[in-house]
């Protein structure tokens, strides 16, 4: 892979799920796919897609003949602070985010195969490249995928939002592999739909992930009754980019409500949200975060970290940050009165973990009390050196410190770690936590590192410091099913090859041209009358040559016959013989 200064600060835990485009692995077919796409996106998105996309093409260069190779595309995005990089269909959600908040675009390296040409249940190179990265160039809507992003990976999921991501990844591997039997397909479907029905109370992922859906994928923008498109699922599927102008898809007006509206990724949407600029995006995004975990702390900041049964960070007002899996705190009404972790957990300050607290030495999990001493109301991270004495608590000397909660700390008080000038840390040998009728530490359990802090003022998804903590994403368990072609498509790429190589010689087809042409349409009609697509390609050429073709009258009729057979395929052929008489706006590739 190809770095540059973007794709430099990329953490090592994300570089887990990037993997080599296998850009020799895209056929001749799928270039056409590709190129089929391009040219009906520009066609009518130039006219409904927000005013930025045909412009973003060009500034992210994006060809409209070639499969862009994204390392390639690095080289142009670098120059409005962004990059690219290939992975392996859907990733984790928090993933996906992070990315975002390092701008850098994921970009799944598949391409849909040309009977889902006009909608994919997967993601997609079309989807994530022609989507995702035209409307990035806006510098408004660049800053609000970036703060999305940062948001967004900060967001706690529960233990259910894992089962759910690993069911949608798996209906959309079997949904995108045209070889997919029927009973595999329905019973993906039927064991989603089971965890979608008893998921519970929503998460913050999930309902910041239907805000990213109704925005960053599918959002409308403008006029309530004459709206543009800038979503990338709409910019990347021509069936959907076109059915969504439509007066029986419902328009709403963007809000925070969107977050409770829920969305079947494998399937066109039934309603849109439309937001009037892109600023209002993120004030709704604002207003979102502020009832997050991560901006409003407290009793229930640790119960979403505790239900997430996964690592989360719990910062208090002390500034320390406690990393790990947390479980069983200790609460009094809606007072935190204990932290408790049942993981290795590391401590950390301004998100740089603390010499001396990291996993391997906190292995069995840590805990701490939360609140203020008994007759001082101010934190005891900022009392003086003198105050702590008056409170009877001196290095070197036993100590017994008892909280306004109740909770007792009594042992032998050996240091108290000092950054910054506050008391953050204090060591205690032989020592006993108890909160009522619960010991929460025993002397034979070995040192006590007490954390001073006197509220939860946030809580967020993931450790602190992702390096020192040794976080990694592990690349998913199931991979995108790969397409084994047969002799029979193995000559069917040679012949979309061949008339690729005719357009990118010659401007007009030379007579040598045509004739090679003729006899790729006599291969074709005998052996392979459905490749509507190459009929198509093979027409656009024949038709800019001057001279008589006859045999494209005979291919215009067997368009026809499968347009009057096939009503899927009726539009896209209609659509495909519009394009012929007109010139491609952008065709530089990469």
């Amino acid at each position: 892979m190809e770095m540059n200064e973007v794709l430099d600060k990329l953490p090592a835990h994300l570089m887990s799920l990037v993997i080599e485009q296998p850009y020799n692995e895209y056929t001749s077919r799928d270039h056409a796919v590709w190129r089929y796409v391009m040219r009906q996106n520009v066609r009518f998105l130039s006219r409904v897609a927000h005013g930025s996309y045909v412009d973003g093409l060009k500034k992210t260069g994006i060809s409209i003949d070639t499969i862009p190779h994204m390392y390639g595309m690095n080289r142009i995005l670098k120059e409005i602070g962004w990059a690219a990089v290939a992975v392996d269909g859907f990733i984790p959600p928090s993933a996906f985010m992070e990315f975002q908040a390092y701008r850098v675009l994921v970009i799944a390296a598949d391409i849909r195969p040309t009977d889902q040409i006009e909608y994919t249940p997967a993601p997609d190179i079309i989807h994530e490249a022609a989507g995702h990265a035209p409307i990035i160039a806006d510098e408004e809507y660049s800053e609000y995928l970036q703060f999305f992003g940062k948001i967004g990976s900060k967001a706690f999921s529960s233990a259910r939002d894992y089962e759910l991501y690993e069911a949608v990844r798996h209906l959309s591997i079997l949904k995108a592999d045209p070889y997919s039997a029927k009973g595999e397909i329905d019973a993906a479907e039927k064991t989603l739909a089971h965890i979608d029905s008893t998921m519970g109370e929503p998460s913050e992922m999930s309902l910041i992930r239907n805000l990213h859906w109704w925005t960053v994928e599918y959002g409308l923008i403008g006029d309530l009754n004459s709206p543009k498109i800038y979503g990338a699922g709409l910019l990347s599927s021509i069936g959907e980019s076109y059915n969504c102008m439509q007066p029986h898809i419902k328009k709403l007006p963007y809000s925070i409500e969107a977050a409770h509206f829920n969305f079947d990724i494998t399937t066109q949407q039934p309603q849109l949200f439309v937001t009037p600029d892109f600023k209002t995006l993120s004030d709704v995004l604002n207003e979102f975060a502020d009832g997050m975990a991560l901006r409003k702390g407290g009793k229930s900041a640790v119960m979403k970290a505790e239900n997430s049964k996964n690592t989360g960070t719990v910062v208090l007002d002390s500034g320390l940050q406690i990393s790990g899996t947390f479980n069983d705190s200790v609460f009094d009404g809606d007072e935190v009165v204990y932290l408790r972790t049942n993981s290795a957990t590391a401590l950390a300050y301004d998100d740089k973990e603390l010499p001396g607290h990291g996993k391997s030495y906190h292995t069995e999990g840590y805990g701490t009390p939360v609140g203020n001493i008994v007759n001082s109301n101010k934190p005891v991270y900022l009392m003086t050196e003198v105050e702590l004495e008056e409170a009877g608590i001196i290095e070197g000397k036993d100590v017994q410190i008892e909280f306004v909660t109740g909770l007792k700390v009594k042992g032998h008080l050996t240091t108290i770690r000092k950054p910054e000038g506050m008391n953050l840390i204090f060591t205690l040998q032989n020592c006993t936590v108890t909160y009522l009728d619960k010991k929460l530490f025993m002397p034979s359990w070995g040192t006590y590192d007490m954390a001073t802090g006197s509220k939860v003022v946030s809580a967020f998804s993931g450790p602190a410091d992702p390096g020192a903590f040794n976080l990694s994403y592990k690349a998913p368990a199931e991979t995108t099913h790969k397409i084994v072609y047969s002799d029979s498509d193995k000559i069917v790429h040679k012949l979309y090859q061949k008339v690729r190589d005719i357009r990118f010689q010659n401007t007009t087809p030379t007579a040598a041209d045509v004739s090679d042409l003729q006899n790729i349409w006599t291969t074709i009609k005998d052996k392979y009358s459905s490749e509507w697509l190459l009929m198509v390609e093979m027409l656009e050429l024949l038709e800019s040559n001057t001279g008589t073709n006859p045999f494209s009258k005979e291919i215009h009729k067997r368009l026809a016959h499968i347009q009057n057979t096939d009503k899927k395929l009726s539009k896209l052929i209609s659509d495909g013989l519009a394009l012929l008489s007109e010139t491609p706006v952008i065709s530089d590739a990469l």
